[in-house]
């Protein structure tokens, strides 16, 4: 992909939602932007669902969850919104799945997932919904993969993940699913490994070189990127505390290797609770938490052809904990937290080349 200068990515400041919330599902299908569920100023989950026209920037309510929660995963199916699992009002992991017609305007009960779970993360690929796994009710992470059928309705398991973990983050490539970081418990997770969809198995690659929490993950055409993060002091240093790192760790998928990191390849800023994305050839990270008192409104890209991070129009509205949704011309940011729960909504934009 051809790498967009600094000046073509630019902010488009979309009206606030009605509800301020965090650990909010966006869900985006034919130019609506569906906001589903997350947790309200009080902590408690919402039933709350609102679409936004892209184009004429209004939001709309629309008929409320069955189930109101936080942290669900969700897919678009056709005309259907598929929103999965997630934590209910006493903070314990949800089995319920529920579907939105679009056109019906209604929400129905489908199938569940037959064991409780919150921090999934989801694929959608030719109409089947994978779900790789999450946290259940015992708090302790699960390996199970699930592939829902929306037309019998129906959950099948799956060759389970060689690492168990909740809030991974995964990506579609070819036939392939590639699951990187995520948790278990505190400590996160450095296993990096892909599911081939046709043989049903899966291969583990070279973990991530470092440890961090709330680090971000971004997939390029060759590469995968996993960037800053808190870094857990050592076993044997007492002293040290955690702290916010500029890291940024790269995999290139022709070599099969973690690339060397430099000086030179780090983000410009410390950061971690981010959302990052691909975008006109450039990785991008967006707002944060670093060494300040209040969220970050720095915004960077790294230019591959220069090998270096570069500043990009700061975040509009700065916080930390937003939905992240990537399209191909756009990088959203959801809901998150400022000083409390948000309903900024902005989208860092690809300007189309006269």
């Amino acid at each position: 992909m051809a790498v967009s200068s600094v000046k073509s990515l630019y902010w488009e400041v979309f009206p606030p939602m009605p509800t301020r919330r965090v650990y909010c599902t966006p869900v985006y299908h034919e130019g609506q932007l569906y906001v589903v569920g997350g947790c309200s100023e009080t902590g408690l989950p919402l039933d709350t669902v609102e679409v936004l026209d892209v184009a004429s920037q209004t939001w709309a309510p629309l008929p409320a969850l069955p189930t109101a929660r936080a942290g669900a995963t969700a897919v678009s199916l056709g005309k259907r919104l598929l929103v999965i699992g997630g934590m209910d009002a006493e903070q314990s992991p949800l089995s319920s799945v529920e579907a939105y017609n679009v056109d019906e305007g209604k929400w129905e009960k489908k199938a569940n997932l037959g064991q409780p779970s919150m921090g999934i993360t989801s694929v959608e690929k030719e109409g089947k919904v994978y779900a790789l796994g999450g946290m259940g009710s015992d708090t302790s992470p699960q390996a199970l993969v699930r592939v829902y059928d929306i037309a019998k309705d129906q959950w099948q398991p799956l060759p389970s993940m060689p690492t168990p973990r909740y809030g991974a983050s995964s990506f579609l490539r070819g036939n392939k699913i590639y699951v990187l970081g995520g948790r278990q418990g505190k400590l996160p997770i450095t296993a990096f490994e892909a599911f081939d969809l046709e043989v049903k198995s899966w291969t583990r690659f070279p973990s991530i070189p470092s440890r961090r929490a709330f680090a971000s993950c971004a997939m390029t055409d060759k590469c995968f990127f996993s960037l800053g993060g808190l870094q857990q002091p050592g076993p044997h240093n007492f002293y040290s505390r955690p702290h916010f790192v500029s890291a940024v760790e790269v995999y290139d998928t022709e070599l099969g290797i973690w690339n060397k990191p430099t000086r030179a390849s780090r983000m410009r800023e410390k950061r971690a609770d981010f959302v990052a994305g691909y975008l006109g050839g450039r990785v991008v990270a967006a707002g944060g938490l670093g060494n300040q008192p209040s969220p970050l409104a720095s915004v960077e890209s790294f230019n591959p052809v220069k090998k270096r991070w570069e500043y990009l129009a700061p975040l509009p509205n700065p916080r930390c904990s937003c939905a992240g949704l990537q399209t191909p011309h756009m990088l959203f940011l959801i809901g998150g937290v400022a000083q409390g729960p948000s309903n900024a909504v902005e989208a860092l934009c690809l300007r189309e080349s006269v």
